[in-house]
C-alpha cells in the first residue's frame, strides 16, 4: 500500500464500491454509476474484498512495456544525434537512422530519447499567424512556382552558394533544382531546360520581381520598344514567351508560399546532409542535392487532385539549344563580321549568299559558351575573326620596333613631369637640309 497513486476514475471507483459494501448502492445501480457492467462490477468487488486498495490498480503499473527500447539502443540514438547525425531535427533524424543505420523507431520515441537527454530539435518555428491559403491547383504542371536561396549552405565549408529550383503547385513535388555562384538568368535557363526535358513545358511559371524575370518599369524606352508598344522582355521572359509559358510575377513572398516553405525545410534538412557530406565545393553540393531530391519527393510530394497531367512534351522540331540560349540582334558589319562583347564572328558565304553585309541577324550564345549566327531562322557558317587594332592594343599593350619593351621610355604625365627650367630650343645644324632650302630661296628672291 506504501507509494500506491490512484488515479481519479479508480478513486471514483473505490468510493463506489464502498456504498455497495455499506448496502448503500446495489450492483446494478454501481454499474450505471461507473459506466461498467455487472460482471465487471463483481469482479472488481471480490477483488476489493481480497486485496484491498490495490486490486483496483493496474497490474501493469510500474512494469517496462515489453515494446520498450532497450538502454543499449536508447545510447546508440543519443550517441549519434549528437556526433554523426549532428544538428539534425527530429522528424529528419527518425528517417535517417531507418534508412541509414537500420534503427525503426517512432518519431515520438526519437523525441521522447532525445528530449529526455536534453537535446531539443534545433529548428525553431516561429508562432503560427492568420493566413488564408490558396487552393492548390488541380493538376500537375499546371504551375511551377520558382525562386532562388542566397544561403550559406555549406557552412564555412566553403563559398556561399544560392540554390536555384522548382515547386509544382499541385503536388509539392521538386522537378529539380541546382546549385549556383549567384541567383542568374543561366541558372534559370538551365533549371527550365532540365524540367522541359524531364517532364514537358509547364503551363505557367510563377516567379518574383527579380529583375531576370521582368524589366524596370521605370527604365526609358527605345524607339523600337515605343514602336511595338510593349517593353521587351528580358532574356528568361523571352524564353517564357518561345515556350508559350505563362509569367505571372508575385506581389508578397507570402504569395509564392510554397516554395519559401520550401527553402525553409531545405535550409534545415539538406544542410545538415551536407554537413553529413562534408560537401565543401558547388559541385560536391550540387552531388548531394540530386541524391536528396528523389527522397525528398517521396516523403513530402502528394498526389495531385487529379491524375491528368499539364506538362506539354515539345515536338519533334524542338531544338533545345535554339531555345535554351542568350539572343542577342546585331547588324553584320561591312567587313561581314558580328561583334559580340569582345568576341568577334567572321561569317562566310553560305545558303546560297556570298555576303550578309548590313543584315540584321541573332546571335545565340548556349550554355556552354558557344556562339551561333542566325539569319532568318538559318544558321551561318562562322569563323573567329582576328581582332581590330585598338582591342589588340588594349589587350596586348603598345610596343615599338626600335626600341624594346625593357627599354621603352617612360610616359610621363602632367603632374610627372621634371622640375627646373624648360629646355631651350635646339638651333639647327649650319648643314642641315632646311637651312640649304632657306639659302636657295634667299638667293633666288
Amino acid at each position: 500500500m506504501k507509494g500506491l497513486t490512484l488515479s481519479r476514475k479508480e478513486q471514483g471507483r473505490v468510493r463506489a464500491l464502498n456504498q455497495v459494501l455499506e448496502g448503500v448502492w446495489n450492483v446494478s445501480e454501481t454499474a450505471r454509476v461507473t459506466g461498467l457492467s455487472e460482471r465487471q462490477v463483481w469482479r472488481l468487488l471480490a477483488a476489493y474484498r481480497r486485496e484491498g486498495v490495490k486490486a483496483l490498480a493496474h497490474g501493469n503499473r510500474g512494469r517496462k512495456p515489453r515494446n520498450a527500447a532497450s538502454e543499449e539502443l536508447v545510447e546508440k540514438v543519443v550517441v549519434l544525434a549528437r556526433d554523426r547525425y549532428g544538428g539534425f531535427n527530429h522528424t529528419h533524424l527518425t528517417e535517417m537512422l531507418k534508412e541509414v543505420e537500420g534503427i525503426s523507431l517512432s518519431r515520438s520515441s526519437v523525441r521522447r530519447i532525445l528530449t529526455g537527454a536534453g537535446m531539443r530539435s534545433p529548428r525553431k518555428r516561429r508562432p503560427p499567424k492568420h493566413r488564408s491559403r490558396r487552393e492548390r491547383l488541380p493538376c500537375e504542371g499546371m504551375m511551377l512556382q520558382i525562386d532562388g536561396s542566397p544561403h550559406d549552405w555549406l557552412e564555412g565549408r566553403g563559398p556561399k552558394l544560392t540554390l536555384i529550383g522548382a515547386i509544382d503547385d499541385a503536388t509539392g513535388k521538386v522537378p529539380y533544382a541546382l546549385f549556383r555562384e549567384q541567383e542568374d538568368a543561366q541558372g534559370y535557363f538551365l533549371l527550365m531546360r532540365r524540367v522541359v526535358s524531364d517532364y514537358g513545358i509547364p503551363l505557367a511559371v510563377y516567379h518574383d520581381g527579380h529583375s531576370i524575370f521582368k524589366r524596370n518599369d521605370n527604365g526609358k524606352e527605345t524607339i523600337d520598344e515605343q514602336l511595338e508598344g510593349r517593353r521587351r522582355p528580358t532574356q528568361f521572359g523571352r524564353l517564357l514567351e518561345e515556350l508559350n509559358i505563362t509569367s505571372i510575377s508575385a506581389c508578397s513572398p507570402q504569395a509564392k508560399g510554397r516554395i519559401e516553405r520550401l527553402w525553409g525545410t531545405f535550409q534545415d534538412r539538406l544542410i545538415s546532409e551536407l554537413r553529413l557530406a562534408g560537401a565543401s565545393t558547388l559541385e560536391e553540393a550540387d552531388k548531394v542535392l540530386w541524391d536528396f531530391l528523389p527522397r525528398y519527393n517521396r516523403r513530402f510530394a502528394i498526389a495531385a487532385e487529379k491524375p491528368d497531367k499539364a506538362f506539354v512534351k515539345p515536338g519533334k522540331q524542338f531544338k533545345p539549344e535554339q531555345v535554351f540560349c542568350f539572343k542577342y540582334q546585331r547588324t553584320v558589319g561591312s567587313d561581314n563580321v558580328v561583334r559580340l562583347g569582345k568576341q568577334r564572328l567572321q561569317i562566310t558565304p553560305c545558303n546560297g549568299r556570298v555576303s550578309y553585309v548590313h543584315a540584321k541577324v541573332e546571335v545565340h550564345e548556349r550554355m556552354d559558351g558557344s556562339l551561333a549566327v542566325y539569319c532568318q531562322g538559318q544558321c551561318l557558317l562562322t569563323t573567329p575573326a582576328p581582332l581590330e587594332t585598338p582591342v589588340l592594343r588594349t589587350k596586348r599593350g603598345a610596343r615599338t620596333d626600335s626600341v624594346g619593351p625593357a627599354e621603352a621610355a617612360p610616359v610621363l604625365r602632367c603632374h610627372e613631369l621634371p622640375k627646373g627650367k624648360p629646355p631651350l630650343p635646339r638651333k639647327p645644324a649650319p648643314d642641315h637640309p632646311w637651312r640649304g632650302r632657306y639659302r636657295v630661296l634667299t638667293e633666288r628672291s
